[in-house]
């Protein structure tokens, strides 16, 4: 059992656990662009659709460059695999119409 969590979740180069780290430039894009979506949506809901279109792809943009950039360099198979799932949830999301507005 401690082989398999040693393996799934310790970095590489530095033995440390790593379950979740500081968010880098990318996903704090998709945070500010998402949290400013609501915002305006909350505050003034009649602006123009592409303007909640245009942050919300921004937003999918980033989490998507997140989401790449954690499969290809994640520290651990723990963070190559949620790169993974957060690229399916992006995609699957796209396919459910991720762009509309509700």
């Amino acid at each position: 059992m401690r082989r398999a969590f040693d393996w799934i979740f310790r970095d590489r180069r530095t033995g440390a656990v790593v379950i979740g780290q500081w968010p880098n430039a990318p996903l704090w894009i998709f945070a500010a662009a998402s949290a400013l979506e609501w915002l305006l949506e909350a505050v003034m809901p009649g602006l123009p659709a592409p303007v909640f279109a245009g942050l919300r792809v921004v937003a999918l943009l980033s989490l998507t460059v997140w989401a790449i950039d954690e499969i290809a360099r994640g520290v651990n198979p723990w963070r190559r695999c949620l790169g993974a799932a957060v690229l399916i949830g992006v995609v699957v999301s796209l396919g459910f119409g991720g762009l509309g507005r509700s």
